[in-house]
């Protein structure tokens, strides 16, 4: 799942829910809710959200061909 991708980087990056909200001016709540998929992500959201992971909006977003064929 794709937002469990987001997790995943957010985790690896070594941010809590907390700190994610907070470098995006959301609260917790809010961003928890994004990242559960309850609250749709915009493209902003999406935005601040590579910078602050350092990866592109792709890596996080979508699946590549490479990801396809490792759920085979």
């Amino acid at each position: 799942m794709l937002l469990e991708r987001l997790k995943n980087f957010r985790l690896a990056s070594g941010f809590t829910c907390q700190q994610m909200a907070e470098k995006m001016g959301l609260t917790k709540s809010t961003y928890h809710k994004k990242e559960c998929g309850k609250i749709k992500i915009s493209l902003l959201d999406a935005q601040k959200i590579s910078k602050i992971l350092g990866r592109s909006i792709d890596d996080i977003f979508f699946y590549s061909i490479n990801d396809i064929k490792r759920q085979d």
